[in-house]
This record gives structure tokens, C-alpha cells and sequence, in this order.
């Protein structure tokens, strides 16, 4: 066994985990940084989903190093690939020209970025990352954990990390368990929560949907993958509140919960440069191809792509059927499996069944795109986890925080320990319950603080997905900007405590703490409130 000794100890490499992770060490500290897949960045990687983000991010509603994240993501491509002149000039160039999102590009590329932001400290003996790693024990005294142990999935070598703080970062909250924090899972009841979209009972088994991402192109041959083990069983598959098969290119549509046709028609030759994704007024699924493009082929030289290239995370490819979190391990590889057989199932009846415009089936041309996604059978490397386990918090953001529905003109509530700003719908999709879709109007949100404070813990902090929101607010609080502050502000409030010799609970308690340290973030980038006259959607 092996052991090593830091200040900061971040597990989970996600967006939360990498912000985390240079927020403290641009504060002068040592960081161990641990993730279990090849990628970090998490859901903007590994898990291969674009940025999903508010219409007003390319001015303001984001942290300043999380622009330099998308600003590198752009400059990568003006520096190393054969953009149009047109392409290479816009001041808001979207590689992918997809609907979703401002900013749609292939995952390698945020690859290259984050490796670039965390190279200097590596070289400088400050950051050392375990990589692939996955957390299997802890050591705790009381409120304070000691120390982590991670084992690789290399070589199954294990090192225990002993440190001055840890954060979890992880997809699932996996910390929370090996330490034995409080925390819940699931839908909360009314009762606890208050809530005008929660059940009258808990349901801790009820989750929401995972799902495993692909790209693909559409090339000439035929290249239709081996028809998949549970092919029949997925092609059967038509769920009460759908209105179609899963398998097909209908959905309910989030907002409305009416059964929603959409087009499928591969490389459209559309003008991508006309493409002005904006979530508030079109939500830009109309043709699946386009919705998350990631590479549009028009905005490269002519040649160099022989098709767009677009990323399968659609509706019908959530596997709701049963919960993958706090689940035994067994149970958890063969859930995670049959997911896998959803998405493959959905390419292969897309390659042989589906229905063209012109009365034809199938597109043998469809190419699944493994080198795109790095990994071996073309799924994303890891599952987009939308939920996973959340802390139980000094403060718990609740729907009526945020909802348009109840917050009228007032806007989202402020809270006075605000350490951040995010926004987008309440999002969330068909569940392990049952459940359709539940989408809700928000307002613009902060991030409390308190939200980042365990009830009980002292030295473990969330830095990701696993703060204190509910099951129907995570929903909003889990997007891409929304978890990197998370971690950006978290990675700051171990550094102020170390500086200062403080905890976590006292600067939030403390008001002149509390505003020295919110003097420090807004110094280092971070926005604590919305600009007047901005309002949700």
C-alpha cells in the first residue's frame, strides 16, 4: 500500500473536481486530484455531453476560470484545426453548430483544455493526480476524515491520501457512504421538504435517468454494428407515458408532457454558422442531428470532415428502469450494462429499422465513432450521471427558491452566504419510479454556502452534483457552470481555512468571514449575484 500526504484532497475529476482543484491550487496549496476514468472533466468528457448552459453565458453568469475553460475550448480549434475563414473570425464560434448548446464541440477537445490548465502545477510539484483511480475506504475520527483510500483499476494498487481537507467530487456522491456523512437519494416527501412537485412520501430508489452517450457520422458502406444482446427486449419497449416506442425518434416533449415527433435527417446542410442556440427560446430538437452536433463539417475546410459529426443523448436512450445508486456492485455492472444495451439498441434499429423521409428504413451509413468518445465499444466512457447522492445540508435549496411558478416577479431567492450563480429549468427526466419528465420554469439562482456544508461533517466538503439541492432541484443545480463553481467554491473554502485556520461552518456562521471570503471570490472571478432585469425562462 501506498501512502501520500496533501493539503487538499479532491476525489472525482469531474468539472466540480478539476475547478476545485485549481481554485485551491492557484491559492498556493497542494492538491491530490483522483478520477476513475481516462478523461477528467466528468460530464463535459468522459460522459461526452456538450455544455449545457443559460443564453446569456457568453457575457456573464459564469466564473472567470470557468470562460478560460471555454475560451481554451475555442482557441483550441482556431489553433489546430482547418476552420473556414468565416468559422475561424466569429467571435462565438460553435464547432458543432448544435442547437443545445453556445459552445458544441468533440469531448477530446475539452480533454486538451483542462490538461493545459493543470499542467503548470503538475510540472511545479504541486498537483499530483491518480489516475484511474476509484475511492474504496476512508478513515474517519468523529466528524473529521483523515484520510481516503483509492485503489487503481489498472493495476489494483491502492494509496491512502491522508489530508487537511477532502472534497468529493465524484459523479455519485461516493464519498458520503465510505464516511458515513449523512445524506439522501431519491425524491425527499412534501412533508420534508415543502416542495409543490414532491410526492407525499419518500422515494430514495426513484432517480433519475442515466444514460450512455455516442457519437456518430454518416458516411458511405454499410456500417451497421452486431445486433445487440437485448435487442428484442428493448425494441419492445414502450413505456406508458411515451406515446411511442422507446426505440423511435419520438419523445414526450419536457414541457408540455405530449408525445413529440422529431426529424432525423443526417448531415442537412444547413448555414451552421446561422446557428444561435438559445435554450429560452428554442429548444432545437426538431432534428436530432442537429440538436448536438458537435462537429459541423461547413465550418471546416472542404474535405476534412466527411460528414458532421452529432452526439446521441436523446430522450430515448435514459435508462429509467431501474436505480444505479446505493446499489451492490454486481447489481450495479449489470444495470449499468443493460443501459449500455439501450443505446446500442437505439443505433442499431436507427441503422435498420428506422423510418426515412424518403418511405426507405435504416441508415447502414451511420458510423458509430469510438475514437471520438475514447472507448473501445463507442459508448461514452462513462455514464452521464444526472443524480446521485446528495449531503444533508446546512441549507437544503427547495423548489420554492427558484421556481418561476412561485417566485412570480420577486426572482430567486438571495441568499446572504451566496458563493456563486447559475441557471437553467428545473430539468428533470423520466425517472426509476415511474415518472415522466418534470420540467419547471426558474428564476436565475445563487448558490448558498450553506449548501456546501455537510449538518455534521467538518472537513468533507461536495464539490460536484452532491450538494445540498433536492431530488427536483438538483435539476437545475447539475449543469456544467452550475458544478464547476460548486467545485471553484469549494477549492476556495479549504484554502480560506487553511490560510486562516478556520472551518468551513464558522466562515459561513461569521458574517465578517463571511464577506472576506465572498470579497476573495469575487477577486478571483467568481459572480454572487445576477445582474438586475434578467429573468428565467
Amino acid at each position: 500500500m501506498n501512502e501520500l500526504r496533501t493539503e487538499i484532497l479532491v476525489v472525482g475529476g469531474g468539472l466540480g473536481g478539476v475547478a476545485a482543484a485549481l481554485a485551491a491550487l492557484r491559492r498556493g496549496r497542494r492538491v491530490v486530484l483522483t478520477e476513475e476514468y481516462p478523461w477528467l472533466g466528468g460530464q463535459l468528457t468522459s460522459q461526452a455531453v456538450p455544455p449545457d448552459e443559460h443564453p446569456w453565458i457568453e457575457e456573464f453568469g459564469a466564473t472567470r476560470s470557468y470562460r478560460r475553460l471555454r475560451d481554451g475550448i475555442r482557441d483550441h480549434y482556431r489553433r489546430n484545426y482547418p476552420l473556414t475563414d468565416a468559422a475561424r473570425q466569429h467571435p462565438a464560434l460553435n464547432p458543432g453548430a448544435g442547437w443545445v448548446s453556445k459552445l458544441c464541440h468533440e469531448p477530446r477537445v475539452a480533454v486538451a483544455v483542462i490538461d493545459e490548465l493543470l499542467a503548470p502545477w503538475r510540472s511545479a510539484g504541486r498537483l499530483t493526480i491518480l489516475q484511474p483511480a476509484r475511492p474504496v475506504g476512508a478513515d474517519v475520527d468523529g466528524d473529521i476524515v483523515r484520510a481516503v483510500t483509492v485503489r487503481r483499476l489498472d493495476t489494483q494498487a491502492t494509496t491512502t491520501i491522508s489530508a487537511d481537507y477532502v472534497l468529493d467530487a465524484t459523479e455519485t456522491g461516493d464519498l458520503l457512504p465510505l464516511t458515513g456523512a449523512e445524506y439522501v437519494t431519491g425524491f425527499e416527501s412534501r412533508a420534508e421538504t415543502g416542495e409543490p412537485s414532491a410526492p407525499e412520501h419518500a422515494q430514495p430508489q426513484n432517480q433519475q435517468a442515466i444514460s450512455y452517450c455516442f457519437a456518430i457520422d454518416h458516411v458511405d458502406g454499410d456500417h451497421t454494428i452486431d445486433r445487440p444482446a437485448r435487442y428484442d427486449h428493448w425494441r419492445s419497449v414502450e413505456p406508458d407515458f411515451w406515446g411511442s416506442p422507446l426505440l423511435s425518434f419520438g419523445a414526450p416533449d419536457p414541457r408540455t408532457l405530449r408525445h413529440k415527433p422529431r426529424v432525423f435527417d443526417p448531415n442537412p446542410g444547413d448555414d451552421a454558422l446561422a446557428v444561435d442556440a438559445d435554450q429560452s427560446r428554442e429548444q432545437g430538437d426538431g432534428n436530432l442531428w442537429t440538436f448536438r452536433r458537435i462537429a459541423a463539417r461547413d465550418l471546416f475546410a472542404p474535405g476534412h470532415y466527411a460528414s458532421d459529426i452529432t452526439l446521441v443523448n436523446w430522450p430515448n436512450i435514459d435508462y429509467f428502469e431501474a436505480p444505479v445508486v446505493d446499489v451492490d456492485d454486481a447489481t450495479l455492472r449489470a444495470r449499468l450494462d443493460d443501459a449500455k444495451q439501450l443505446s446500442l439498441s437505439m443505433l442499431y434499429w436507427m441503422q435498420t429499422e428506422a423510418p426515412r423521409p424518403d418511405g426507405g428504413t435504416g441508415w447502414p451509413g451511420l458510423r458509430l465513432r469510438p475514437d471520438v468518445v475514447g472507448s473501445a465499444d463507442g459508448l461514452a466512457q462513462a455514464p452521464y450521471v444526472r443524480e446521485g447522492r446528495r449531503i444533508r445540508a446546512v441549507t437544503t435549496v427547495v423548489e420554492h427558491d427558484l421556481s418561476q411558478a412561485v417566485r412570480g416577479a420577486s426572482g430567486a431567492r438571495h441568499y446572504p452566504d451566496t458563493v456563486g450563480v447559475g441557471m437553467y429549468r428545473i430539468d428533470l427526466h423520466p425517472s426509476t419510479g415511474g415518472d415522466n419528465y418534470l420540467d419547471v420554469g426558474a428564476e436565475p439562482f445563487e448558490i448558498p454556502l450553506g449548501a456546501l456544508l455537510p449538518q455534521r461533517m467538518r472537513n468533507l466538503l461536495p464539490a460536484a452534483k452532491n450538494i445540498g439541492t433536492t431530488h427536483i432541484t438538483n435539476g437545475c443545480y447539475r449543469l456544467h457552470p452550475v458544478e464547476w463553481n460548486i467545485g471553484e467554491a469549494a477549492g476556495h473554502l479549504a484554502a480560506s481555512c487553511l490560510d486562516d485556520d478556520r472551518q468551513p461552518h464558522e466562515i459561513q456562521a461569521k458574517q465578517p468571514l463571511l464577506e472576506d471570503f465572498q470579497t476573495l471570490l469575487t477577486r478571483d472571478g467568481v459572480e454572487l449575484r445576477w445582474r438586475d432585469g434578467v429573468s428565467g425562462y
